[in-house]
C-alpha cells in the first residue's frame, strides 16, 4: 500500500507540472476600520459575481481567498456602517487593502439590508437537511466540540461517560456508524482512536456542517444516517492562538494553532497541537450503581469513578504553498497523536472494573492539493491522500472483583472473589492491534455553464489489521491473524440553479463496493499431527444508491427544502472484526444496511426589522431501513463478561420532526430553542421461521427519542473597560426517559433529564485575551446516555484564550 501511495504521489507531482501556467487567483486580505481607526467587527463582505463571502473578525481583519485576477465589485455591509460597493483589482497572489468606512446614522441603521448570504446560509439553503454550527463565540467558552453538537437541532451525542469516553452520534434516529465523521472531508477514522472530536477544541474549528439522512456527493462515503463534517480554520498570513483550561475532576486542556505564510512566494507552514487530561472521578448514583453483597443482595451506593482517567496529546504540521499560480493549496503534512484511557466498566455500569485500560497512537502522512479554474475556467480539482499507522494495546490482567468504592469484593467465606475468566472482561489479555490505513479522495467541481455544475468524488479506503495477544501461549503468539478491508465509494452529482437563484437542485448517484478478508491461523489435528491451517472468510459486496435535494425560495424570507436518498451503509471495520477496547466481538457475516430517507421542511424569517431578527426552521423526516446495524442488546446486566457484537436488526422505521426557533437583538442578545422527536420502531413482524417477534412495532431501546435544547447569550459592551465585552451564557437540555433494553420494565429505564449550564467570559479591549468561566450541570442532576451510563455531574471550569493576529 505504501508503494502504491508513493507511485500516486509521484504521478500527482508530474500532473501538477503540466498545469503550472494555467489560471491565476489571489487572496485579498486586510482590515476594516472606521475613520477614527476603530475596527469594524463582523461585517459581511460579498463579491456577488463570484458567490464569494467572508466576515470580518472582532478586530476588523478579513480574508477572501481564490479570487481570479481582474476587477471585481466588493460589497461591504453591517448594521454599524453605511453600506457601499468598492471596486478592487487583483493582479498578484497576495493583495492587501484596508477599507475606511463611515458609521451609519440612526436613520441609515434602520435601513441596512445585507443582500449577500453567509457561508452558513448558503449551505443551509441547498435543499439538504443540514445545519451549520459556527464556532467563533463558542471557542471562548470551556466547551468541547461534542458539547456544541449536542446542542444542535436533531443531534444527540451519545457519550459513555466523561472526557475521552466512547462516543456515537444520533441524527434523527440514526446512530453509530450510520453517522460518519469527517475532518475537512476526510473520514476521521483514518486518524485512529487517539484523534477524535474529543481531541479537537472549537478554537481550531471554523464551522461544523451536519447533514441528516441525505449526504451530498462531495462527501463520498457510506454515511447512511448522516454526516458531520468539521471544517478546520484555514488561517491566512502569520498568526498564533492558544488556550488553556482547568476544571472539575482534574480536567486539563490546552491547545495552540499557528501559521506562517511568505507573501511573495506563498510558502506556508501550519502547526497545531492539543493536550487533554481528566481523572473523570465524578460521582455516580441511582438504580444503576450498586454493590453486590456477599449474600447476593444489592446495596445501592453513591460513589466516585476510580478507573476512568483519560489523556490525549497530538499535533499537526503542514508545509507547502498556498495562493500560488499552480495551486490554491499544496500541503504535505504529518499528524501524530497518542492517548491513554482507563475502562471503568463494560456495556452497562453494573460491574465496575479495576486495571483495565487501552493505549493508542497514530502517525499520519498526508498530501492535500486544491486548485480552482484548473485548465478550464470553472473547474476545481481536489486531491487528498493519507497513510496512517495506528497501534492500540488493550491491557486487562487484574483477576479480582471490585465494588464501586474501589475495594475488593468478598464472598460468604470471607475470601476475595475472583473474576470468572481471570480478568475484568473475560480472559487476561495484553492485546496488540496494529493497523495500516490508506485513504485517498479525489474529485472535481465543474461549472460548465452558468447555473450548471457537475460534482464528482471518489474515496478509496484500505485497512490492514493484525493483532497478537501476549497472554496467549507462545505457540499461539506465533500465529498472527489478519483482517483486511477495502472500500470504494464513487459519487456523481448534477447541480442546477434557476429562476434567479430561487431554485437549487442536486441530483446524484453513488456506487458502493467493499471487500473483506479475515484469516485466523489455527492448529488442526491431521492424522495425529498438529498442522497449521488458515481459517479464512472473504466477501465482496457491491450496491448502488441515488438521491435528490431541492430548495425553492418563495421570497427572501421563506425557503422550502426537500431531499430524498436511497442510502447505503457498509459495515465498518470494528463491526466486522470487533474492537476489544470497546468490548465488541466480531461478526464476519454482518450485512450492509440500506435506508430510504426523506426530509421535507422549510426555513423562514418571520421577523427582520431594525434590530430584531426571528428565524424558524422545521423539518419532518422518514428513515425506512433494512438490516439496520446495531450493537446487540443484552438484558443480562449482571453478566461478568459484557462483550456484544454488532448485528443486523431486520426492518426498522423512524418517523419524526425537528425544529428550531432563533431570535437575535442587535449583536447583544441571541436566544435559540430546538426540539427533536421521533418514533423509531422495529418493523419486522415475522422471523425466518414464521414466528411473530415479541417486540414487533416496539420503540428501539437505548435511543433518546425526545430532546429539547435552549441557549441564551447576552453581551454587555464597555461594562468594565472601553471596548471590552462581557458575554453571559445559559444553556438548558432536556432528554425524555428511554429504555436501555428490549424489556420494557422500570429497572431498565432512565429518568427524565433536565440539565442546565451557566457561563461568562470577558473579552479584553485588545480582543487578544479572553477569560471565561463555566458551570456545567449546575444542579448536579443525573445525566445518562449510552446504555444508561452516567455522565459527569456539576463541574466548574476556567479557560484562558490568547490570540495574536486573529484568523
Amino acid at each position: 500500500m505504501k508503494m502504491a501511495f508513493c507511485a500516486m504521489a509521484l504521478a500527482f507531482v508530474g500532473f501538477l507540472n503540466t498545469t503550472f501556467v494555467f489560471s491565476q487567483t489571489g487572496t485579498i486580505s486586510g482590515k476594516l476600520t472606521f475613520e477614527d481607526g476603530t475596527p469594524v467587527a463582523y461585517a459581511t463582505m460579498h463579491i456577488a459575481a463570484l458567490r464569494k463571502h467572508t466576515l470580518s473578525d472582532e478586530r476588523g481583519n478579513y480574508s477572501l481567498p481564490e479570487i481570479p485576477y481582474g476587477n471585481h465589485e466588493l460589497e461591504i455591509a453591517s448594521m454599524e456602517i453605511q453600506k457601499g460597493t468598492h471596486r478592487i483589482e487583483i493582479n498578484q497572489s497576495k493583495h492587501s487593502q484596508t477599507f475606511v468606512l463611515q458609521r451609519a446614522g440612526d436613520r441609515q441603521l434602520a435601513e441596512v439590508l445585507v443582500q449577500g448570504a453567509s457561508v452558513k446560509e448558503e449551505i443551509e439553503e441547498t435543499g439538504f437537511a443540514v445545519n451549520v454550527i459556527e464556532t467563533k463565540r463558542a471557542a471562548l467558552q470551556s466547551l468541547q466540540t461534542n458539547d456544541l453538537l449536542n446542542r444542535s437541532v436533531g443531534v444527540k451525542v451519545r457519550q459513555a461517560g466523561g472526557l475521552g469516553s466512547a462516543v456515537n452520534y444520533n441524527l434523527n434516529g440514526m446512530s453509530g456508524n450510520s453517522v460518519r465523521i469527517f475532518i475537512d472531508g476526510i473520514p476521521i477514522s483514518t486518524y485512529g482512536a487517539s484523534f477524535s472530536l474529543n481531541s479537537i477544541p472549537p478554537a481550531l474549528i471554523d464551522r461544523i456542517e451536519i447533514y441528516k439522512g441525505v449526504i451530498p456527493a462531495h462527501l463520498a462515503d457510506d454515511a447512511l444516517g448522516g454526516a458531520i463534517n468539521v471544517i478546520l480554520k484555514k488561517s491566512v498570513g502569520t498568526n498564533l492562538s492558544a488556550s488553556l483550561s482547568y476544571g472539575s475532576f482534574n480536567t486539563q486542556q490546552a491547545n495552540f494553532n499557528g501559521s506562517f505564510r511568505d507573501a511573495k512566494s506563498g510558502f506556508t507552514v501550519k502547526a497545531s497541537g492539543f493536550y487533554n487530561y481528566s481523572d473523570n472521578d465524578y460521582e455516580v448514583w441511582g438504580k444503576f450503581v450498586r454493590n453486590i453483597l456477599p449474600n447476593g443482595r444489592y446495596d445501592y451506593v453513591r460513589a466516585r469513578r476510580f478507573n476512568d482517567a483519560y489523556r490525549s496529546v497530538g499535533g499537526l504540521v503542514e508545509v507547502g504553498f498556498t495562493g500560488v499560480k499552480w495551486a490554491d493549496q499544496f500541503l504535505i503534512g504529518y499528524n501524530g497523536s497518542d492517548d491513554y484511557k482507563e475502562i471503568q466498566h463494560g456495556t452497562y455500569m453494573t460491574i465496575p472494573y479495576m486495571g483495565r485500560f487501552t493505549e493508542s497512537s497514530s502517525n499520519v502522512l498526508s498530501l492535500n492539493y486544491r486548485k480552482s479554474d484548473f485548465i478550464a475556467k470553472g473547474l476545481e480539482v481536489t486531491f487528498s491522500g493519507m497513510l496512517s499507522e495506528r497501534n492500540q494495546v488493550v491491557n486487562d490482567t487484574v483477576r479480582w472483583n471490585y465494588d464501586w468504592f474501589g475495594n475488593l469484593s468478598y464472598g460468604l467465606n470471607g475470601e476475595p472473589i475472583r473474576r470468572p475468566s481471570g480478568a475484568q472482561q473475560g480472559a487476561p489479555t495484553i492485546n496488540h492491534i496494529d493497523r495500516n490505513v490508506g485513504t485517498f479522495r479525489s474529485g472535481f467541481n465543474y461549472d460548465f455553464a452558468k447555473n450548471h455544475r457537475l460534482v464528482f468524488s471518489h474515496m478509496y479506503y484500505e485497512i490492514d489489521r493484525q493483532q497478537r495477544d501476549e497472554m496467549r501461549p507462545a505457540i499461539e503468539r506465533e500465529f498472527i491473524g489478519t483482517r483486511d478491508l477495502i472500500k470504494n465509494v464513487s459519487a456523481l452529482a448534477y447541480e442546477f440553479t434557476g429562476f434567479d437563484s430561487r431554485l437549487k437542485s442536486n441530483l446524484f448517484g453513488k456506487y458502493y463496493q467493499q471487500k473483506i478478508d479475515r484469516m485466523d491461523p489455527k492448529l488442526q489435528n491431521q492424522n495425529g499431527e498438529m498442522v497449521k491451517v488458515e481459517d479464512r472468510v472473504a466477501s465482496n459486496k457491491q450496491t448502488p444508491g441515488y438521491g435528490l435535494a431541492l430548495s425553492y425560495t418563495l421570497n427572501p424570507k421563506f425557503t422550502i427544502l426537500t431531499s430524498a436518498e436511497k442510502a447505503v451503509r457498509l459495515p465498518s471495520e470494528n463491526e466486522v472484526f470487533g474492537s476489544p477496547g470497546d468490548n465488541i466481538i466480531e461478526n464476519i457475516g454482518i450485512r450492509p444496511e440500506i435506508s430510504n430517507n426523506l426530509n421535507v421542511g422549510f426555513r423562514a424569517v418571520p421577523l427582520e426589522k431594525a434590530d430584531h431578527k426571528l428565524s424558524l426552521y422545521l423539518s419532518g423526516f422518514v428513515r425506512d431501513t433494512k438490516d439496520k446495524i446495531v450493537q446487540r442488546i443484552n438484558p443480562r446486566l449482571n453478566d461478568a463478561v459484557q462483550t456484544d457484537p454488532f448485528e443486523n436488526l431486520g426492518k426498522t422505521k423512524s418517523i419524526g420532526f425537528e425544529g428550531e426557533l432563533a431570535y437575535s437583538f442587535k449583536q447583544n442578545l441571541n436566544v435559540s430553542v430546538n426540539v427533536s422527536k421521533f418514533n423509531s420502531v422495529f418493523n419486522m413482524r415475522l422471523d425466518p421461521n414464521g414466528n411473530e417477534y415479541s417486540y414487533y412495532n416496539q420503540q428501539l431501546p437505548n435511543e433518546p427519542f425526545f430532546t429539547i435544547n435552549s441557549t441564551i447569550r447576552y453581551a454587555l459592551n464597555n461594562l468594565i473597560q472601553d471596548n471590552s465585552v462581557v458575554n453571559l451564557y445559559y444553556g438548558f437540555g432536556f432528554v425524555d426517559r428511554f429504555y436501555t433494553t428490549w424489556l420494557e420494565i422500570e429497572d431498565f429505564r432512565t429518568p427524565r433529564q433536565f440539565i442546565q449550564d451557566l457561563g461568562v467570559n470577558y473579552v479584553f479591549p485588545s480582543k487578544r485575551l479572553v477569560i471565561s468561566g463555566d458551570v456545567r450541570n449546575i444542579f448536579d442532576q443525573q445525566a445518562y446516555d449510552n446504555f444508561a451510563v452516567q455522565k459527569p455531574g456539576r463541574g466548574f471550569y476556567l479557560k484562558i484564550n490568547y490570540t495574536l493576529n486573529n484568523f
